[in-house]
């Protein structure tokens, strides 16, 4: 091994001294062009950044042609890179031209939103769904066979000769069958799906459309949704009605944030008011899931919508609406828990 001389050791340290130095200048060039920009730069962005690189020059910026850059490319890009909205129908997958996923704000399906989170959505998320999971969950060990399914239609008791050979009968009460429960897991727990405002106009076969103005701004004051006019659908001369002209109620569809804002008014500021309430009535479902309830005009004049602007309305001619609130569950016990855990009262026998 040979050890350097003192002679070499100082000409090692030169070029090592001459080599920061000139670092140092090309860094304090680099950082005076930043400076003289007028563009201030955090210490920790590297001297090598795209941020500190120059500008291109002007015989650059006047030679680029993006058209002739585009022709010589070797492969060119597919048709639909340069459409700015997607094709108007869906041609299958094979197609070339395939719409966007939903979600892209180019897509014609995309909605915007949510652009807020309403308070009852965020407590069903983080309370109420754990709490419905564990009062409607029912345990079933691993490798057991659930119970038998008794017969849902009713058979015939052979009074009659008649009844031989003949079909089962409909369950009582209903013409359709009711639907089936199937068991309560985390994939399947009970949650709002839409509600529906109605209000039926009183005096539909009248000229005066008074009524159905005024009931149109109340509903959408109080839900946020334009309401839609529901025409006749039978041509009745007795009544006065002309089919698909005479208006007979308005209603508004609530699905997102507008369902969740609708109901926590009528839970916290609505119901309240109301003088001596019972609640909801405990049979006013309809077997699969889906209940209603009613609100006189004067519980819909205490909306804050309504009641801040009360003298814009005539007083007679604020409507009484019927609410219905449709769920995903399929019997009305798990709807009457789920619209229970929001604050809604019951009262008098309740009907599954």
């Amino acid at each position: 091994m040979t050890i350097p001389s003192t002679t070499s050791r100082f000409s090692l340290l030169a070029q090592k001294t001459q080599f920061t130095c000139f670092r140092c200048q090309w860094t304090a060039h680099r950082r005076a062009s930043t400076v003289t920009s007028g563009i201030d730069f955090s210490d920790d962005v590297v001297p090598d950044s795209s941020l500190l690189t120059p500008e291109p020059g002007l015989d650059i910026v006047q030679t680029w042609d993006p058209v002739q850059r585009s022709r010589d490319r070797r492969k060119q890009l597919p048709p639909s890179r340069y459409k700015f909205r997607p094709p108007r129908y869906y041609r299958g997958p094979l197609h070339p031209h395939q719409p966007p996923p939903a979600s892209s704000p180019n897509s014609r399906e995309f909605i915007p939103g949510p652009f807020s989170l309403p308070r009852l959505q965020q407590t069903y998320t983080s309370t109420l769904a754990p709490d419905l999971l564990s009062l409607l969950y029912t345990h079933h060990p691993p490798g057991t066979l659930p119970g038998p399914v008794g017969q849902r239609l009713r058979s015939w008791d052979d009074s009659s000769p008649y009844h031989k050979n003949r079909g089962l009968r409909p369950p009582k009460g209903r013409p359709t069958l009711p639907l089936l429960r199937r068991p309560i897991t985390f994939r399947n727990i009970p949650r709002l799906e839409k509600i529906v405002v109605h209000h039926v106009i009183r005096d539909a076969t009248k000229r005066d459309n008074s009524y159905l103005h005024v009931a149109g701004m109340v509903l959408q004051a109080i839900t946020n949704v334009r309401a839609t006019v529901s025409r006749a659908r039978h041509h009745i001369p007795n009544f006065g009605l002309v089919k698909n002209k005479t208006p007979m109620a308005v209603s508004a569809e609530l699905r997102g944030e507008d369902m969740y804002y609708f109901l926590s008014k009528v839970v916290d500021v609505v119901m309240p008011r109301i003088k001596e309430y019972k609640g909801v009535s405990g049979g006013s479902g309809d077997g699969s899931g889906n209940l209603a309830f009613g609100l006189q005009a004067s519980a819909v004049g205490t909306f804050p919508e309504v009641e801040v602007n009360y003298d814009a309305y005539p007083p007679k001619m604020i409507p009484n609406v019927d609410v219905i609130v449709c769920t995903t569950a399929t019997n009305d016990r798990d709807a009457r828990v789920l619209l229970s855990s929001m604050g809604i009262p019951f009262h008098g026998k309740h009907a599954n």
